[in-house]
Order: structure tokens, then C-alpha cells, then sequence
């Protein structure tokens, strides 16, 4: 380990016990999409008295974001860490790129850091370690398909949706391969893994092995947190001293945290004692005296260019002719220059039983997860409700009834 690397462990609170005491960490939301979805995970955006990943009060513009960060380094002094950790999955928006830029560029004292499922983390690791991330965080559950096939409930990857244990697969080869390159870069690698009983906790001690013998500095073992309107809601989470036993008899093979605190998306503070309420708003000219007076809306900016992927609600296939809500059908298309490739349909009732019960929310919330790699979604039309939560995962909503083929390329 470099003398620069060992310096920024020093003060790094998730890899450093000590540290964590001392010094302060901040997560800027700049990355609302997603390539997975878990059992286990139910992405909110509104939600400031609930504290765990994938929970945020407000989705940032990398420009946004920076200025945020600006106010609460003069509020926060002892802050050590920018770290990007959703509320999606971070190596799924560009936006994360954007940000680590402007702030090795402007803030080039703040260590930087990165949590990811890691499926797209074999393909960025250079991108990563070249913009000055050396901390990156990957959550990995499991080390077989089958047990990943329970866990995960499906994977978006080169723009087809994959389920069952044909998805785990992916994920889990991408996540070791991507531990692998990070430490071979010189970063150090934390490895997540959510503890579940009767379904990966007797396989975390496999686990813990190997993604130690790819380079993992440490391990952090969390309890699974069941979360209303998950396949795992109903599940318990494992009591504090299963943890414990199990995190002991892991510490023979990795070096264990164990003072995680499960952070939201946009913590700030030490572990401890988040402040992000403190600071909701900051830096986005409302007018509350909290950084900028320039009037940005709380919205992350839609310059996509010419490279943009855009889900279409078409059941008859020639023009966009359903609604958000209705559509039997969306045809999902990859634009890239003058280049348009359909990637996949995706019909929400196939939803089906998952959803029996379920609120129409949670159903909104459901199919708007089936897009989630999407940037654009077109629709003949569209309610209130629909367009808060897709708007709030940092997608455009294109309300048209155009040809299909006008549509996918004119939505930019």
C-alpha cells in the first residue's frame, strides 16, 4: 500500500474503525437508476426518517451536487469522504462520472468513494481508479447462482433482462471480476454482503474466503433489513447475536467491519450521527439560505446527446398508443447516434402473482423497476402519481402518440 492510500485509510470511517469516530463521511444521490433488483430492496426518495441504502430525500445533478458539497465542507470540517452510493446503482448513471470529475477537480482533498452491486464494475474499474477513486465497496450475497438465483429477482445487462440463476450468474461473474481488477489497480475493495437466514447465511463463510483470495481489504457482514413491499418483507432479519457469531467466525479468513451503520444514499456526518436532514435542499436555490441562490430545480438534467435508452408504451407496435399505467407492452430501443436497436420487450403483467395484494403504488413502482436502465419513457399519457416516481428515479417521461419510430428518435 502507497504512503497516499495508507494516508486516506487514516481517515476513511467505513474502512477505518478508529477513523470513523473522527472523521465524517457525505453521500451526494446522483445515481437514481438501477441494473438489478433485489428481494430485498425497495429504492424511496422521499422518505428523510428512514435510515438504509437506496433511501434518499432528493435526487442531485452532478453540478448539484457539487455545490452541496461546497456548503457542508464549510458546515462540516472534519469531512474526509465523498463517497456515491445510489440511490440506484452508481456504475448504471453517467452522472456518477460526472460528479467524481467536478470533485477531484474542485474538492481534490475529499477522498473518494464508490458502492456498487459490481456488475458493471469489470468495464469501469480503469474508468474508476483514473477519475482518483481508490475506495470502492461492492455488494456480493452470494458465490453460487443457485443461492444468488434467490436473493436477486432479476439483472438488466447489454440491454436484456435476465431472471433465476442465468441472471446470477452474470452478476456474480462481473462482481469477481470486478474485485479482482480493483485490487490489482491498487483500491481497496470492501466486500457487502447481506446476512439472510435460511437462505445464504451457512454460505457466507465461503463467500468471505473467496472474495478475500481476489484482494478484498475487508468485509462487512449487514442483516438483511425486511422492507414493506419487497419479496422479502416477510422475512426476518438475523438477530444480533447470529451476526456476531457469524462475523466472528469470518474474522479468521478477512478482516471484519463491524460498525456499519447501513447509511442512506445521502448521509452526511460521522456514522453515528447522520446530518443529512440538516442539509436537505442545500446548495439548490430554494431560497432556505443554504449555499447557491441559483434557481436549479431538485432534478437531475436530461442532455443525454445522442445516446439514450427509451422504453416506449406501444401494444399495437406501430405508435405509441397506451398510457403508463395500461400498456400491455413497452418496446425498449437503444439509440446511439444514428444507430436505434430494439433491446427487449417488457410487458408488466407478467408481474402477475408477486404483485397480488399490492397497492397500485406498488404496482407503479414495480413496472417503473422492469425500465429501470431506461433514461426516456414515452407514453400516450400519463398520471400524477406515475410520473413523480418515474421523474424521482431521474428518468424523462415523453408524452406523444407518435409513430414508434419518430418517437425513439426524437425523445432526446
Amino acid at each position: 500500500m502507497n504512503a497516499d492510500l495508507e494516508k486516506a485509510l487514516q481517515t476513511h470511517p467505513c474502512y477505518n474503525e478508529e477513523a470513523h469516530r473522527k472523521y465524517a463521511r457525505m453521500h451526494v444521490p446522483v445515481a437514481p437508476k438501477c441494473n438489478i433488483q433485489c428481494n430485498y430492496c425497495n429504492r424511496k426518495f422521499d422518505c428523510s426518517n428512514e435510515s438504509r441504502p437506496g433511501v434518499t430525500s432528493e435526487v442531485l445533478s452532478p453540478e448539484q451536487a457539487v455545490a452541496k458539497i461546497g456548503y457542508v465542507k464549510e458546515k462540516v470540517p472534519n469531512l474526509k469522504v465523498l463517497g456515491i452510493a445510489g440511490p440506484g446503482d452508481p456504475l448504471a448513471n453517467e452522472e456518477t462520472f460526472e460528479t467524481l470529475a467536478l470533485v477531484k477537480e474542485k474538492y481534490p482533498d475529499l477522498t473518494l468513494c464508490v458502492s456498487t452491486n459490481g456488475l458493471a464494475l469489470p468495464e469501469n474499474a480503469d474508468r474508476l481508479y483514473g477519475l482518483g477513486v481508490r475506495f470502492v465497496t461492492v455488494t456480493i450475497n452470494a458465490a453460487d447462482a443457485a443461492i444468488g438465483a434467490e436473493i436477486y429477482g432479476s439483472v438488466l445487462w447489454k440491454g436484456k433482462r435476465y431472471t433465476g440463476e442465468e441472471g446470477a450468474s452474470i452478476l456474480l461473474e462481473n462482481q469477481l471480476e470486478g474485485i479482482r481488477r480493483c485490487a490489482d489497480l491498487g483500491m481497496l475493495v470492501k466486500a457487502n454482503i447481506v446476512m439472510v437466514p435460511d437462505i445464504n447465511a451457512d454460505h457466507i463463510p465461503d463467500l468471505v474466503k473467496k472474495v478475500r483470495s481476489l484482494g478484498a481489504y475487508i468485509v462487512n457482514i449487514l442483516p438483511l433489513i425486511p422492507v414493506e413491499g419487497t419479496r422479502f418483507q416477510d422475512m426476518r432479519g438475523p438477530t444480533p447475536e447470529e451476526r456476531k457469531r457469524l462475523m466472528d467466525a469470518c474474522s479468521v479468513d478477512a478482516r471484519m467491519m463491524r460498525h456499519c451503520r447501513q447509511c442512506r444514499a445521502d448521509a452526511i456526518g460521522l456514522l453515528g450521527e447522520d446530518r443529512s436532514g440538516e442539509f436537505a435542499g442545500c446548495g439548490l436555490g430554494r431560497g432556505d439560505g443554504c449555499g447557491p441562490s441559483e434557481d436549479v430545480p431538485n432534478m437531475v438534467s436530461f442532455d443525454m446527446g445522442r445516446k439514450y435508452i427509451i422504453a416506449v408504451a406501444s401494444d399495437g407496435g406501430k405508435t405509441v398508443d397506451a398510457g403508463f399505467g395500461n400498456a400491455g407492452r413497452f418496446l425498449v430501443y437503444s439509440v446511439d447516434g444514428d444507430r436505434v436497436e430494439l433491446l427487449r420487450q417488457v410487458r408488466p403483467g407478467d408481474l402477475g402473482s408477486e404483485m397480488k395484494g399490492a397497492s397500485h403504488k406498488d404496482h407503479i413502482e414495480a413496472a417503473v423497476t422492469l425500465l429501470d436502465d431506461c433514461d426516456i419513457i414515452a407514453v400516450r399519457e400519463i398520471g400524477d402519481m406515475p410520473r413523480r416516481v418515474i421523474e424521482g428515479r431521474g428518468k424523462k417521461v415523453f408524452v406523444t402518440s407518435a409513430p414508434v419510430r419518430d418517437a425513439v428518435t426524437s425523445a432526446r
